[in-house]
């Protein structure tokens, strides 16, 4: 009898361990690494090289804040936004970097070359071709734009939107 009760007290101070452990231990764990990058957090860095064979760098301090796109030449909502990246960045260029990182590993560079030459863009476009900064970005759809102040932290994650609804967004994160 005297046995039984301390085997049923080593079994209740088992589950209690662990219950304890699980509740008020488990939650100091780091987060998952899957988690997608989020406003308020920092940018995660990555330096790629552009059409015309310039490294661009992206993480930490710039001078501007950064609009960061994911693209694709074969994309079709890629395309109707292009007219108007465009014309924002023509128009905001001296007080917002624009990079265009096309994911090169599910396209063509020569599709790369006719989209940029058919859209006449002036931004730095940066090729992709290893996920280098897909991945750390964990793009899922595309397009995909992050809004990035001078310090380097993610303001918005954006998607397809009206010109002028991004517009409002870029003048908030330029102080206009």
């Amino acid at each position: 009898m005297l046995r039984n009760r301390i085997i049923v007290i080593i079994i209740l101070l088992f589950a209690g361990a662990t219950v304890y452990w699980h509740v008020f231990q488990a939650k100091d764990a780091a987060k998952p690494a899957d988690t997608a990058p989020q406003p308020g957090y920092l940018a995660p860095s990555f330096e790629l090289a552009s059409l015309e064979g310039q490294p661009c760098r992206v993480g930490g301090s710039r001078d501007k804040p950064l609009l960061l796109n994911f693209w694709a030449s074969w994309c079709g909502p890629c395309r109707q936004e292009a007219p108007d990246l465009k014309a924002l960045y023509d128009q905001y260029k001296d007080r917002l970097d624009l990079y265009a990182v096309n994911v090169t590993h599910q396209d063509t560079l020569a599709d790369v070359k006719e989209t940029v030459r058919e859209f006449d863009f002036r931004f730095p476009v940066l090729l992709d071709p290893k996920g280098d900064a897909t991945g750390p970005y964990q793009v899922r759809a595309i397009p995909t734009s992050y809004l990035i102040d001078k310090n380097g932290k993610i303001v918005e994650v954006l998607y397809v939107m009206e010109r002028e609804q991004l517009e409002r967004k870029i003048k908030k994160l330029i102080g206009d």
